[in-house]
């Protein structure tokens, strides 16, 4: 996204703001709050992205590694993903809010394209930047006083300077989840993907990220193999959890857990997610001792 964007001017008294309130008040309701859709818009961008770019697969880290069709097709996955978000049914446009048709528009750059049928139409403008982890989420009315004068060779318009102002934003320079595999290093990234078979592989990725919380679906992408979580369970002494422990690291679950992780002073720890940790003094031993991780 570019590098100021500037606050809303949309407020009682613009020409937009009765129909645009309407319309984000709606949007908030069938996201559940605020919250619940902060929570959810920013897990679903993250999500887009990732199952496109797929890094256990094809070693690919970064959005710039994709290929144009590919980036193409996350605006695609965005517009499906953000109508099955708020359920919303398909429209003339993209969908339909209050009745009125509404395009959806989503960038991985610095502004949107706006196509001659979305004129004076409601836009639903969705913007994530990989490199500042930073997403945007507003509406606008594309009217042509908020448009660049030049177009594409498709007829498209961009927003204008002084147009971004008349976007209503439901968030702005919003935190999202960074790309997990950005933020860890070449060296560990290659360690893991070494592995032969997906017991090794797990492993590697326990020993190398420690005292972060990993999900299910990185443990997926790492072990590729169907039944990936009986990587994580007791296995005659083969299985991940023991043979971290012979390392002296300790594999922790969210759901069993958990008491443990909070007395580490270790990031909270979903029920499906996974943490590992090396003991650094007696008293940290004494307490994993006492509690018994789950084997």
């Amino acid at each position: 996204m570019k590098k100021n964007v500037p606050a809303s001017a949309v407020a009682l008294g613009h020409k937009d703001y009765d129909l645009l309130k309407e319309l984000v008040d709606e949007i908030v309701s069938r996201g559940g709050g605020r919250d619940a859709l902060r929570a959810s818009f920013t897990s679903m961008l993250r999500e887009c992205v990732d199952d496109v770019l797929q890094t256990a697969k094809t070693g690919r880290r970064a959005y710039s590694q994709l290929e144009k069709t590919e980036k193409t097709y996350i605006g695609t996955r965005v517009e499906i993903m953000l109508r099955a978000l708020l359920d919303l049914e398909k429209g003339k446009l993209d969908t339909v809010i209050k009745g009125r048709d509404v395009d959806i528009k989503n960038t991985m750059g610095s502004n949107w394209m706006i196509p001659t049928e979305a004129i004076d139409h409601p836009c639903m403008l969705v913007a994530a930047d990989e490199e500042s982890s930073l997403c945007y989420f507003g509406i606008f009315i594309a009217r042509e006083e908020y448009l660049t004068r030049s177009s594409n060779r498709d007829a498209k318009k961009s927003i204008s300077q002084d147009g971004f102002s008349n976007i209503y934003w439901i968030f702005r320079e919003e935190e999202y989840p960074p790309n997990f595999w950005r933020t860890v290093s070449e060296e560990a990234v290659a360690a893991i993907f070494n592995g032969k078979n997906g017991n090794e592989r797990v492993k590697t990725l326990f020993r190398y990220i420690q005292e972060r919380v990993i999900t299910r679906d990185i443990i997926e992408a790492v072990a590729q193999q169907s039944d990936f979580m009986r990587r994580l369970r007791s296995d005659k002494k083969r299985g991940t959890r023991q043979r971290l422990a012979e390392e002296g690291i300790i594999l922790l679950n969210g759901h069993f857990d958990s008491g443990l992780i909070s007395l580490l002073n270790l990031p909270y720890c979903g029920k499906s997610e996974f943490i590992s940790f090396k003991p650094k003094s007696i008293e940290e031993w004494e307490l994993i001792n006492k509690f018994k991780p789950e084997k």
